[in-house]
């Protein structure tokens, strides 16, 4: 279930469903996404589905994951991008393949290890991890072209707008977790913020703090 043939019918799903950048389509079809989850769940890696990796998060769709990338490369490869909830870390893996720099944080410490581990194993070597609440961002390597955020506020966190470089873009979904949650694309320009409401999604919810 973790063959070739398996991967290429996700990605035949993803094209149905609209997915047309070719770079994250292959990046999709090569990166092992068993490797992100429990071995338990190895037999369902392949399908387009959220599954469970403990602590209350799960592993994201790959086509959210598909679509979410592919809207932030939509305006050109930005060096380096703010990844908020690294979580199983195959989003930041995914990204890892497509740009020089991936800057990630989560909370959940355990999570983060479990990230580290599985980078070291495929010898991904461009993508940094921090552990801290989420929402706080990455100040210290900002401003950045391109925020993706991977949990969802029940409004957008200021720190992560100031992160923001003037002309770059922020994914991020918003709402409760119970109720609707819109996927947003934020571009910062000279005057301020644009906000676009792209799809209706759902994520976990972005927690404040971290646990050690």
């Amino acid at each position: 279930m973790t063959s070739q043939r398996t991967r290429d019918r996700l990605v035949a799903r993803l094209r149905e469903k609209g997915i047309t950048n070719e770079q994250v389509l292959e990046v999709m079809r090569t990166m092992p996404r068993h490797l992100f989850v429990d071995e338990a769940m190895n037999s369902r890696a392949y399908e387009d589905d959220a599954l469970p990796i403990g602590h209350g998060q799960t592993i994201s769709q790959p086509f959210i994951v598909a679509r979410m990338t592919e809207i932030l490369l939509s305006r050109g490869i930005p060096d380096k991008v703010l990844e908020v909830g690294t979580g199983s870390g195959y989003q930041a893996a995914i990204l890892s393949q497509l740009v020089p720099r991936v800057y990630s944080v989560e909370r959940i410490i355990a999570l983060q290890r479990q990230a580290r581990e599985r980078y070291h194993q495929l010898h991904i070597n461009n993508i940094e991890l921090k552990h801290s609440d989420g929402s706080w961002g990455w100040p210290q390597h900002g401003p950045y072209p391109a925020i993706m955020v991977t949990a969802a506020p029940e409004q957008v966190p200021e720190s992560l707008l100031q992160q923001l470089a003037v002309g770059g873009i922020m994914i991020i979904p918003v709402g409760r977790q119970n109720s609707a949650q819109s996927l947003l694309l934020i571009t910062r320009d000279e005057d301020g913020f644009i906000e676009e409401e792209l799809d209706a999604v759902r994520f976990v919810p972005l927690l404040n703090g971290a646990i050690g």
